[in-house]
C-alpha cells in the first residue's frame, strides 16, 4: 500500500500542481480575457514548439471596466460557504494571476538553464520598475525584491548589529518603536539590535482612538523623555499600517519628528500599505519602506519590496540579504534577486496585476476608494447592531477597521479572542481577527474586544450579515469565552 501511494506521488501530483493552462480555461472560459493579455506581453517569444499544453482562447475583453461577475470568476477558487473578512493576514489572487504564475512555471521547468541565467533577471528588473513606479521612488535602484516584509526588516536590523559589532553603535544606543509593532518585527529587534547591546523604547497609545494627535504627542513625548536622558536613538520602526488594533498611521508627521529629533535611520512596516493606502517616497522621506505584494495587490504569496532610499544606500552602510549568495557584495537589488534556486515566479507577475488593476475604475486608487468606504459602512453597520463602537475614526482605517464586540462575550485575554475566533471560523464559516484590548492598569472600559473587518473587491455586504448574525446568535446563546475550552 505504501507502495502504491509513493507512485501516485511521484507520477500524479505534479502534473496536478502544474495544472495546464488549457484546462484552467476550460473550467475558468470567461477568464480568458485576463490569461490572454498576460500571455500577450510575457510570452510572446516563445516557440511554438515550447508551448504544446497551451492553446490560446480568443479573449472577450469587456469594452468598459471589469464587471462584477468578471470579479466573481476570477475569485471562484475561495471556499464556498466562508465568509472572508480576513484579507489583512494573507491576502488573495486572482485566477488569470495565478494563470500567469503558472506559466511562469512551467516556462522555467522546461528549460531552467536559459531562464535562471537569461532572463530571470530581466524580468525581475521589469517587476521592480512597476514597483518604483508604483511608489513614487526615485530611482529603480532603490528598490528590491524579497519574499516578505519579515526579510526586508531583517536586511534593515541585520546591518544594526554589524554596527553594534563594529562599535559603530554604542551599548544602550536605541531603537523606537509602537507597542503595537508587529510581532515578528518585534522578534527580530529582539534578534538583531537588542542582542547586541542596544535599547528598545515601546510607544503606547490608548486605544480605541480618536485622532492622529494622540499617536503624535506620545511619540514626541518618547522621543524627548529619552533624547534628555542622553539616549542615542539610532533607528525608529514605524508602522504604516498596523495589524492589530488596525489603524493607519501618521507616518509623514512622524517622520518629520524624527528629523528634528535626530533619529537617524526611519524604517516604515508597511506590510498593509501598497493597494490599501497611497504610497508616496517622496512625500513619507523614510529611509526605508517595506511592503508585502500579496496582502492589498493581488500578487501570489510571497512577493514583497524594501525601498532603502539612495542617500542611505550611498552611505557606508551595508545591506545584505540574510541569505548569503553568489551575489553578496553586488549590491541589494542583485542579491535579493538571485538567492539561490527556487521558485521567483511570483515576483514576476507584476507587469500582469498592474494590467488587472487597471481593469477597474480608477486603478489601484479607486480599488482602495472602494474597499475603504465599504469597510466603513460595514463597521458603523456591525457597531450599531451590537451597539457598540469604532475603534478609530474613518478617516485614520484604510481596508480594515475594528469593531466593539458585546461586552457579555466575556473576552478578558488574548487566548479568549483565539477562543471567540475558533468558534465563529468552525461553527459559523466566519474568518475575522479578534482582538484583545486590555485595560490600561484598573481602568474600567465598556469593550475589551473587538473585530477586525477588512473589505476586497470580492467581498458581499452578505459576508458581514453573516458575522453580525453570528454575534448575535452567540449573545442570544448566552455564550462567553469564559466557559469554552480553547477550540483553536
Amino acid at each position: 500500500m505504501a507502495k502504491k501511494i509513493i507512485m501516485f506521488c511521484r507520477y500524479y501530483v505534479p502534473p496536478i500542481v502544474l495544472l495546464p493552462y488549457q484546462t484552467f480555461q476550460f473550467l475558468y472560459p470567461k477568464l480568458s480575457f485576463q490569461v490572454s493579455r498576460a500571455s500577450n506581453h510575457h510570452f510572446h517569444n516563445l516557440k511554438a514548439d515550447e508551448i504544446q499544453t497551451h492553446v490560446p482562447i480568443e479573449p472577450k475583453l469587456s469594452s468598459s471596466f471589469i464587471t462584477d461577475s468578471e470579479i466573481q470568476y476570477e475569485f471562484a477558487h475561495h471556499a464556498p460557504g466562508v465568509a472572508r473578512m480576513n484579507n489583512g493576514s494573507f491576502g488573495c489572487c486572482p485566477a488569470s494571476i495565478i494563470s500567469d504564475l503558472h506559466q511562469w512555471q512551467l516556462k522555467l521547468l522546461r528549460q531552467p538553464d536559459h531562464f535562471y541565467l537569461n532572463e530571470l533577471q530581466n524580468r525581475i528588473l521589469e517587476s521592480r520598475t512597476v514597483v518604483k513606479d508604483l511608489i513614487n521612488a526615485e530611482d529603480v535602484d532603490e528598490v528590491s525584491l524579497v519574499d516578505n516584509v519579515s526579510t526586508a526588516v531583517a536586511i534593515v536590523l541585520q546591518q544594526t548589529a554589524w554596527a553594534f559589532a563594529e562599535r559603530k553603535f554604542n551599548k544602550g544606543d536605541a531603537v523606537i518603536m509602537f507597542h503595537c509593532a508587529y510581532g515578528a518585527v518585534k522578534n527580530s529587534i529582539k534578534a538583531y539590535f537588542l542582542r547586541a547591546g542596544g535599547y528598545v523604547i515601546e510607544v503606547p497609545f490608548k486605544f480605541p482612538l480618536n485622532s492622529n494627535e494622540e499617536i503624535i504627542g506620545e511619540f514626541r513625548k518618547a522621543l524627548e523623555r529619552e533624547k534628555g536622558n542622553g539616549r542615542r536613538v539610532r533607528l525608529a520602526v514605524i508602522d504604516h499600517v498596523t495589524c492589530m488594533p488596525s489603524v493607519v498611521m501618521p507616518v509623514k508627521h512622524l517622520v518629520k519628528i524624527c528629523r528634528e529629533e535626530s533619529v537617524e535611520q526611519v524604517l516604515i512596516d508597511a506590510a498593509h500599505a501598497v493597494g490599501c493606502i497611497d504610497v508616496d517616497m517622496q512625500e513619507i522621506g523614510a529611509d526605508f519602506y517595506t511592503s508585502n505584494l500579496y496582502k492589498w495587490f493581488f500578487c501570489p504569496p510571497a512577493v514583497a519590496f524594501l525601498y532603502c532610499r539612495k542617500s542611505v544606500k550611498n552611505s557606508d552602510l551595508q545591506f545584505h540579504h540574510p541569505v548569503v549568495s553568489h551575489e553578496y557584495g553586488n549590491g541589494l537589488a542583485k542579491e535579493t534577486g538571485w538567492v539561490g534556486t527556487r521558485d521567483y515566479s511570483p515576483y514576476l507577475v507584476l507587469p500582469s496585476v498592474m494590467e488587472f488593476v487597471n481593469r477597474f475604475e480608477g486603478g489601484v486608487e479607486g480599488i482602495r476608494k472602494m474597499n475603504h468606504d465599504a469597510v466603513v459602512e460595514m463597521g458603523k453597520m456591525l457597531a450599531e447592531a451590537w451597539g457598540t463602537n469604532l475603534g478609530c475614526p474613518p478617516d485614520m482605517c484604510a481596508s480594515m477597521i475594528m469593531v466593539g464586540l458585546p461586552a457579555c462575550l466575556g473576552i478578558s485575554s488574548d487566548d479568549d479572542a483565539i477562543k471567540l475566533w475558533a468558534r465563529l471560523c468552525k461553527k459559523f464559516g466566519v474568518e475575522v481577527k479578534i482582538h484583545y484590548q486590555a485595560p490600561k492598569d484598573a481602568e474600567v472600559v465598556p469593550t475589551t474586544g473587538y473585530v477586525r473587518i477588512c473589505h476586497q473587491i470580492y467581498n458581499k455586504v452578505d459576508d458581514y450579515y453573516k458575522l453580525r448574525d453570528a454575534i448575535n446568535q452567540l449573545v442570544r446563546d448566552g455564550f462567553t469565552c469564559a466557559l469554552v475550552i480553547n477550540e483553536a
